[in-house]
């Protein structure tokens, strides 16, 4: 489902679509269709488009599946379990430094303004928080921009320093991200449960899948298995329950 809204800002934009559908803002995605700049001396409204998930979107991709007697889901995500507790590495600033100017960078050339801190370290993990008033921009529908620009940070600094892996994030995102994924899951699980009838969730990375993959696993009368070939493969959630 998508709705189209406008405002003088992007945040006046933003609460309006809030008010007027009457849901969370971690609830939907936006998308810039107009960031109002006009010149130096006009300037219109920002004018955005609100996506929102709909149950109804799973059902196109439900359909019936009787799992094997030898099927095993841990096989089917194996690679989406390759989690292992780590050390933590003595911080590395110079690198912290350049990858944060690195992305202050990225998001300049993109057109707007940007302060990228660190926000916490774990493991081999170093978190960034960029810090901007386009930060809706930054992130892009579904989290895509700011994982563009995770990727690129993590290219950049891997010329530095092979140990580390960079997490980028705006506006605390990916918490409410998963948070959402993981209620999508749920929701699903309880769906397919009563009905009997399998369903696909939307495509995921590997870090998205296993979040389901482990907020099911203990659901009774309910298994998970990775369906498709590259980075973003979809989870299929199945019912234990025996068809005769």
């Amino acid at each position: 489902m998508t709705r189209d809204f406008e405002g003088k800002t992007e945040q006046d934009a933003i609460n309006q679509a809030i008010e007027a559908l009457h849901i969370e803002r971690e609830d939907f995605d936006v998308e810039i269709l107009d960031n109002g700049k006009r010149g130096l001396f006009k300037k219109a409204n920002v004018k955005i488009r609100v996506h929102i998930d709909s149950d109804s979107d799973d059902e196109k991709d439900s359909k019936p599946f009787i799992p094997s007697d030898d099927s095993t889901s841990d096989a089917d995500y194996a690679d989406d379990y390759d989690q292992e507790e780590e050390e933590d590495l003595e911080p590395n600033e110079e690198l912290e430094q350049k990858v944060c100017e690195f992305i202050d960078q990225m998001v300049s050339h993109m057109g707007y303004e940007s302060k990228t801190t660190v926000s916490s370290r774990k493991g081999k993990k170093v978190n960034l928080e960029i810090t901007s008033e386009s930060s809706s921009i930054i992130i892009g529908r579904k989290g895509k921009n700011l994982d563009a620009i995770q990727v690129l940070a993590n290219v950049y600094a891997g010329k530095i320093d092979t140990e580390r892996k960079i997490i980028v994030d705006s506006e605390g995102y990916r918490l409410r991200h998963e948070e959402q994924i993981i209620k999508t899951a749920y929701r699903t699980a309880m769906q397919v449960r009563k009905t009997g009838r399998s369903r696909l969730l939307e495509p995921m990375n590997p870090y998205e899948r296993r979040l389901v993959h482990t907020a099911l696993n203990d659901v009774t009368g309910i298994e998970t298995k990775s369906e498709g070939e590259g980075l973003y493969k979809q989870v299929r959630v199945i019912s234990k329950r025996k068809r005769y």
